[in-house]
């Protein structure tokens, strides 16, 4: 039950690996993905959980070429860029992800405004198996 989770990094990981995009809520509406135990507009701590749709824009990227160890474990190096993105999700609160299926040797063709859906990608096996969140553009 989302209820009895408590708001922090290992809950919001768990929901993805449910395959469940999930924020926090204040009592006054705003939402914050990853989620957070408190408001910061007014120090509330009345949070509830909020499954997100998992829709949104392209509102920024860039392309790496040198990112972090767990990327670089994914295989991603100079060689294998990959495409970070900012999304803005449908309900308003904007996420940082990994955004696939686009042309990382040719940024030119990415969009801003590029309607995305949310991804989730498996990595690492048994224990040490995490799940991440990732967006594509929306098959249309």
């Amino acid at each position: 039950m989302t209820g009895e989770r408590e708001f922090s990094k290992a809950s919001f990981y768990h929901f993805l690996n449910e395959g469940r995009l999930m924020a926090s809520r204040c009592p006054h509406g705003s939402l914050y993905v990853p989620p957070r135990p408190m408001c910061p507009e007014d120090l509330h701590g009345q949070m509830e959980w909020v499954e997100l749709s998992g829709r949104g824009r392209l509102a920024a990227y860039s392309i790496i070429y040198i990112g972090p160890s767990e990327m670089i474990a994914a295989g991603y190096d100079r060689k294998n860029p990959y495409c970070a993105g900012v999304v803005e999700l449908e309900e308003g609160p904007k996420i940082s992800a990994q955004i696939l299926d686009v042309d990382v040797t040719h940024p030119e063709t990415i969009r801003i405004g590029t309607p995305l859906e949310a991804a989730y990608i498996q990595r690492g096996q048994g224990d040490a198996s995490q799940t991440y969140l990732a967006f594509r553009p929306v098959q249309q």
